[in-house]
């Protein structure tokens, strides 16, 4: 075999190797995300996710060193999947009332697929598991990062505009939905009475977009001076 045609032997099974590897961190990714849905954390050992992903256990500490970075990478893995299945039609959205009824289609979907579960695992193990709670975290960073990009743009021209924090905001959105995504377990009237409360806020804001300019200029006016009210 000559050396050239050895080198390339060897740089395919390289490269077939690095495959089988990606193969194997998405199954456990995948396995990991599926036991939290079907088992809760507190049963998310090695053996579980492994189990659940067909690999051979000693695969999660070779390719993560331990569950609970396997756990973090699934929620991190979990969330850029989410936030890139709703991307388009998150930057597609036009108005405060488009982002809210958005939410609640997401909701419903995320629901339905079993990420609610996922998260409110993730939350709560991120109690007794230290390490899971910057995951959790960046995970939700994602959303925050998009939903805040809808509220600059959805507010901009708006007597709102000037009185409002996106990032602030978008974590409010957020956080609001993380509640009420856990809350609906206990009280799924509740969390509905909620959600159209939501939907209210954004059409009375709509209304307001909607004035003329002559009763824009008043209600610019009127907020600037309670904001003024607020910081005396």
């Amino acid at each position: 075999m000559s050396g050239r045609t050895a080198a390339g032997t060897k740089a395919q099974e390289v490269k077939a190797q690095d495959a089988r590897s990606r193969e194997t961190r998405e199954k456990l990714l995948d396995g990991a995300l599926r036991t939290l849905v079907e088992q809760g954390i507190a049963k998310a050992s090695a053996r579980a996710i492994a189990t659940t992903a067909g690999v051979n256990q000693a695969l999660v500490f070779y390719h993560f060193g331990s569950v609970d970075e396997l756990l973090s990478a699934a929620c991190r893995h979990g969330a850029e999947q989410r936030v890139a299945r709703h991307r388009d039609r998150l930057r597609s959205v036009g108005s405060l009332s488009e982002l809210l009824a958005f939410g609640r289609e997401m909701h419903a979907e995320e629901r339905d697929a079993g990420h609610v579960a996922v998260l409110g695992q993730l939350l709560a193990g991120a109690q007794t598991h230290p390490r899971l709670a910057p995951a959790t975290a960046a995970g939700l960073d994602l959303w925050i990062a998009e939903i805040e990009q809808v509220l600059v743009r959805v507010l901009a021209g708006t007597p709102f505009a000037e009185f409002t924090d996106p990032a602030g905001l978008a974590r409010a959105v957020a956080a609001s939905f993380v509640g009420l995504e856990l809350y609906e377990g206990v009280d799924p009237v509740g969390a509905e009475t909620a959600l159209a409360a939501l939907e209210q806020l954004g059409a009375l804001m709509a209304a307001v977009e909607e004035l003329n300019p002559v009763a824009r200029k008043a209600v610019t006016y009127t907020l600037r001076r309670q904001g003024g009210r607020g910081r005396s």
